[in-house]
């Protein structure tokens, strides 16, 4: 028999705040808690979560997704978790886990495991900030033609097909090479490699894990942007936080022109976190494992389905690097066409590309000793320290770059990231603004003309597939992405290096 549901008070009672930002969520809260829940929030942006998990009691704890605090402490019971489940300042519910959740199992542990729903369904979604020499007078006479030029070299919208040529055998290579099919294909130079996560390849990735649908849902879409909350903008420096570490990413004045593109492994990426849902259920049931919340399908790390699916996870992971690097090749001939220049006469170097929804090995310190750990990131960022052996050698001084995404409109972060966040959070950061209503709600509430009216009252010019996407991905559906930023700035977990604010942006 279930226990009798709990008042709004009893609940929040297991909640207490640790610090300004920091709040732990104690064993007890749901069932079976193996670790303590963590989630990071300011006084602004606390009360969304509260007002979620109020919703849930209201409604006799039925229908809809889970609050995300519920999820973040189902995911605290999941087999072989360490140290704690953390959630970040952008986090909001989604499909088992929360969004904005990140969670280590221990693979030294046989009872540990592996969630497609700790991943999510866009896998490798994540962003990429190309920087170039011009400046914002420079581009403000031809904003127009540019942002028409990149919506026109660009594949954009829930159907989109990609213009850069790729047979089935091109599908194949690209899945189990990721970037280093870009760069033999000449999509990429070789020095984007360097600053890319992962270096733009998982090792692990084997084509055969990954079903035909997957592979005939990815072929016509490798090199397109896609629809939701993907995007290619163009944005300008507004602020420079830590002038050291900006300088490093070849970030040097007020004003310098970049372009950030934000996309994942579209189709592909959905089918094999679909897949594998359906074959870890059975592991499930095969195995005994139990979880809190159905949606937490899951599988032993080391069972046939945990190693599949880690194995396919990675070459949509591939996929989606492969993806950002088409659309790099792309913006950088839109840019060079506009201003008759080369890209390398424009010094279109990539700054840094990093992953929102991943899962991957690394080694943490887990209560003073060394562990080999799967993390799961979900609408979250890897943010490493300064000195560690995984970021590149231009960045060994200042620590990772993060990038920030805003919503349409608003500004995008650059941040770097700490050994406090190694510490506290398995050196993860926030990814976003987070959404704040859902997207039916935006559709319902929101007007499709005020909201581009708006944006060329900010002088931000638009290109758009989908006119109801504009609603849907408005500034007022998200939480404040400075808020977000702040809260892991004053936390510190990561450090705000560079502030970016849109001129023109190109939607699915």
């Amino acid at each position: 028999m279930s226990p009798p549901a709990r008042n709004y008070d009893e609940e929040t009672g297991f909640i207490s705040k640790l610090t300004p930002e920091k709040h732990e969520v104690r064993k007890g809260f749901v069932p079976n808690m193996r670790v303590p829940g963590v989630f990071y929030v300011n006084d602004s942006l606390r009360g969304l979560l509260y007002e979620e998990l109020k919703n849930f009691v209201d409604r006799g704890n039925v229908g809809g997704f889970l609050p995300a605090v519920k999820q973040l402490a189902n995911v605290a019971a999941l087999p072989g978790i360490v140290g704690r489940s953390i959630a970040l300042p952008d986090v909001h519910s989604g499909y088992g886990f929360a969004i904005g959740n990140v969670a280590a199992m221990d693979m030294n542990d046989p009872e540990a495991v592996v969630s497609p729903g700790g991943v999510g369904f866009d896998i490798n979604c994540g962003v990429r900030l190309v920087r170039t020499n011009l400046t914002e007078d420079e581009v403000r006479p031809v904003q127009e033609e540019l942002a028409q030029s990149l919506f026109d070299h660009i594949p954009v919208g829930v159907g989109s097909q990609g213009i850069i040529p790729t047979t089935a055998k091109d599908l194949e290579e690209a899945l189990e090479m990721g970037m280093d099919w870009s760069i033999r294909e000449g999509y990429s130079w070789v020095e984007d490699k360097e600053h890319c996560e992962e270096y733009g390849r998982m090792l692990n990735a084997d084509p055969s894990k990954v079903s035909k649908r997957a592979k005939k849902r990815g072929l016509p879409q490798m090199g397109t942007l896609g629809a939701g909350n993907h995007y290619a903008e163009i944005q300008v420096v507004e602020e420079i936080f830590d002038e050291a570490a900006a300088e490093r990413m070849g970030i040097n004045k007020v004003g310098q022109v970049c372009i950030m593109i934000h996309s994942g492994s579209r189709g592909l990426g959905h089918q094999v976190a679909t897949d594998a849902l359906t074959s870890m259920e059975k592991a499930m049931s095969r195995d005994g494992i139990k979880t809190n919340d159905r949606q937490l399908a899951c599988a032993r790390i080391s069972s046939e389905e945990g190693q599949n699916y880690l194995a396919a996870m990675a070459c949509a992971a591939n996929y989606a690097w492969v993806n950002r690097c088409s659309m790099t090749f792309l913006a950088r001939q839109a840019f060079a066409k506009t201003f008759k220049k080369t890209p390398d006469e424009l010094d279109m170097h990539l700054v840094y590309d990093v992953s929102h929804n991943i899962a991957k090995m690394e080694e943490h310190l887990v209560d003073g000793e060394m562990k080999k750990l799967l993390v799961h990131r979900k609408g979250s960022t890897r943010a490493f320290p300064p000195h560690h052996p995984l970021i590149p050698v231009d960045y060994q001084f200042t620590g990772q770059p993060v990038l920030i995404g805003g919503t349409m409109g608003t500004c995008s972060y650059v941040l770097t990231g700490t050994s406090k966040g190694m510490d506290e959070t398995f050196g993860s950061t926030c990814h976003g603004a987070g959404r704040a209503r859902s997207r039916s709600n935006s559709r319902s509430k929101l007007d499709y003309q005020q909201v581009l009216n708006k944006l060329k009252a900010k002088g931000i010019s638009i290109r758009v597939a989908s006119p109801k996407l504009v609603m849907e991905e408005a500034p007022e559906s998200y939480k404040d992405v400075t808020q977000v930023v702040d809260t892991c700035h004053e936390a510190g977990i990561s450090k705000k290096t560079v502030k970016l604010r849109p001129i023109a942006v190109v939607k699915g």
